[in-house]
């Protein structure tokens, strides 16, 4: 595989437990093979015509880029916004073996 194969997605929750709640079942699913937690943060946004302003937890996955549509699909299930942040970038360039990791730890099927 190369690195285009690969991405990280980038996902923002409404706090600690829920980024964790999402991780961990992502991770037992094998559909990512990590998760970074960040600290909660300050969201400055506008919805629905309103400018906005709140706490929220980033989360960065590594895993597939077949497996984006399922990752999506698990985080929805669990996510408590009607529109959460869920982006994804394909990896340009990447450490080789960190790539073998990513390919071992996730869903061997690609989805």
């Amino acid at each position: 595989m190369k690195a285009g194969d690969f991405i990280v997605i980038y996902v923002t929750c409404a706090n600690v437990a829920e980024a964790e709640k999402i991780s961990t079942a992502l991770l037992d699913e094998k559909l990512i093979a990590c998760a970074n937690v960040f600290a909660p943060h300050t969201a400055h946004y506008s919805w629905k015509g309103k400018r906005e302003k709140g706490s929220e937890v980033a989360v960065i996955m590594k895993t597939r880029a077949v497996l984006f549509e399922k990752v999506r699909a698990g985080i929805l299930k669990m996510h408590s916004y009607e529109c959460p942040c869920i982006v994804a970038w394909p990896l340009g360039a990447a450490h080789g073996p960190f790539l073998d990791w990513i390919e071992t730890e996730t869903d061997s099927t690609g989805g």
